[in-house]
């Protein structure tokens, strides 16, 4: 009696399978570029006090490799990190640097009153509103 074989395919053939590893192999800088894009995490929200929070988290970081470049003219608020040479050997498969810049577009907060404080990897700066900003309440005479 002869045996019959069936074949079956399964759900993902060979060549699907390999494709797929191929191409993440291959493309390794473009999935690496999408993977650190939206480095550092960052968290921005309105305070109780009408202050603008924004918190970075930055673990790793030492507070010496961070600046806030502030620029009240361009409204702007620019928060860079910058690795040491120590920690870039330890971390081979991305580079931790990173820019980002924020602009206030609304006028509605005082830059210059800005203040920063770095703990436990967790970067806040804290941008007060401007006093014309802030809501006022009259006396109705």
């Amino acid at each position: 009696m002869n045996a019959i074989t069936i074949h079956r395919p399964g759900l993902l053939g060979h060549n699907v399978i390999n494709e797929v590893f191929d191409n993440f192999f291959n493309d390794f800088p473009m999935h690496l570029k999408a993977s650190t894009q939206g480095y550092p995490v960052a968290d921005i929200y309105r305070d109780d006090d009408g202050s603008t929070v924004l918190e970075f988290a930055l673990a790793g970081f030492k507070k010496k490799e961070l600046a806030i470049d502030i620029q009240p003219d361009k409204k702007s608020i620019t928060i860079s990190g910058k690795a040491s040479e120590e920690n870039s050997k330890r971390q081979r498969i991305a580079r931790r640097n990173f820019t980002r810049t924020y602009v206030n577009y609304d006028n509605n907060l005082d830059l210059s009153q800005a203040q920063a404080n770095f703990e436990n990897g967790l970067l806040s700066v804290r941008v007060p509103p401007r006093p014309e900003a802030k809501p006022v309440s009259i006396q109705i005479n």
